[in-house]
């Protein structure tokens, strides 16, 4: 089980760069919950993506509390799910990490059920909740060490956002860390075209992650 740990733990820089950094802290108009409700958890679950270990128990704590004014919301329940997962990270006992980890991730695969053409609409701030809930979902799947079979799942969500026909009108910031995923999966999965493509797509639209890009950009080229 310590594989979980370790892979759960890797994972989180690639979530600050692929959540934490895109500048998603907006108030989703489609919701009923407060604004500063959303804002203080998401903020919470930015830190806790980014590593602050202390940061996960009240992401998780809050996206379930804001759930229950919206039980069948998708994207509370996706970052709900992403957090319960990341609890894994904090105890050192098996039956706990699993049980964390098969938590999140039914809460996940729950609010991809749950989406439907109407979380399609574009929203004045952010990206429409269908793409921000798999992006989420991708991003946690990916994090799952290999025997808990995620990964191919979590690839393929990845690809259904960038395919889909609502990304291109999607915010800069959310396409930027859509586009730094895809190439840090592809580099992992020894693409180096792919990976090189993706981070060039981030520079060339000047996204706000474009230094980052540049800087694997080069170490690619090292």
């Amino acid at each position: 089980m310590s594989s979980m740990s370790s892979s759960i733990s890797a994972a989180r820089a690639a979530r600050s760069t692929s959540v934490a950094l895109t500048l998603l802290l907006v108030a989703h108009a489609a919701f009923a919950v407060p604004p500063a409700q959303f804002r203080s958890a998401f903020a919470a679950f930015t830190q806790a993506a980014a590593g602050n270990g202390a940061s996960i128990e009240p992401a998780a704590d809050a996206f379930a509390a804001l759930r229950q004014t919206e039980p069948a919301n998708p994207v509370l329940m996706a970052y709900e799910g992403a957090s319960v997962a990341l609890k894994a990270t904090t105890t050192w006992l098996p039956w706990k990490k699993m049980a964390y980890a098969e938590d999140g991730l039914a809460l996940l695969d729950k609010a991809l059920a749950l989406v439907s053409p109407e979380h399609a609409a574009v929203l004045p701030n952010g990206p429409p909740a269908a793409l921000e809930v798999r992006f989420v979902a991708a991003n946690t799947f990916l994090a799952m060490p290999g025997f808990m079979n995620r990964g191919a799942r979590g690839a393929k969500l990845l690809g259904d956002v960038m395919g889909s026909s609502l990304f291109v009108t999607s915010p800069l910031e959310f396409r930027g860390a859509v586009w730094l995923r895809a190439a840090k999966l592809a580099t992992k999965d020894k693409r180096l075209d792919d990976a090189r493509r993706y981070l060039n797509d981030v520079i060339s639209s000047h996204a706000p992650q474009a230094p980052l890009a540049l800087e694997q950009l080069k170490a690619l080229a090292a």
